[in-house]
């Protein structure tokens, strides 16, 4: 590492703190949050990833955006009127209004998810599934990559390590991904726009 540049800033999963839902279906493992310290219910914006373990209901989030990719598992999801779809690490991400009822169903084991909520109006959110082998250029707003299998990470001289469901926060430097696996699909990013995005 160059002498005097700060170290890549990378969001360990074992660090994060499992929060039980009020209905005993799973659990909720903040990723980060806008702006720093806001409750899940005063946010402009905030990733997460979750663990299904039982059938029910989604809460109701009004007002805010949601977007939702699988990360291991296969999950049944009916979202409000529309025909239940499955979802699982090889569909594309979902996106519903928060205040849409939504039920989920996992479809054999705990289902991992990882989920993007922005508040409708202040904030906007894009949610897309990528290779590695590829150089990422610096973006507006906020930028997180989510490992989706071990990454090995560089920018400017400055290298890190991502194991599964590791998180980056992208810099103002080009990010060199380079594959630690052999999953065709190695990482999800997460690009935010707004205040506290930009």
């Amino acid at each position: 590492m160059p002498a005097g540049a700060p170290p890549l800033q990378v969001l360990r999963a074992a660090q994060r703190q499992a929060v039980p839902w009020k209905n005993g279906g799973g659990l909720t493992r903040e990723v980060a949050i806008s702006p720093t310290g806001a409750t899940p219910r005063e946010f402009d914006w905030r990733v997460s990833i979750a663990e299904i373990a039982a059938a029910g209901p989604f809460s109701v989030f009004a007002g805010i955006d949601r977007r939702m990719a699988v990360l291991k598992g296969r999950l049944s999801l009916k979202i409000d009127a529309q025909p239940a779809v499955t979802v699982s690490p090889d569909s594309a991400p979902v996106a519903f209004p928060g205040e849409a009822p939504v039920f989920a169903t996992p479809l054999g084991a705990t289902v991992t998810d990882l989920n993007v909520m922005t508040r409708r109006g202040w904030c906007t959110a894009d949610l897309t599934r990528h290779a590695a082998g590829v150089v990422l250029e610096p973006r507006n707003g906020t930028t997180l990559l989510i490992a989706r299998s071990v990454l090995k990470i560089s920018a400017a001289g400055r290298g890190a390590e991502l194991a599964f469901l590791d998180a980056l926060v992208l810099g103002s430097e080009p990010v060199s991904v380079l594959a630690g696996g052999a999953s065709p699909v190695s990482f999800d990013l997460v690009a935010i726009r707004g205040p506290g995005g930009e």
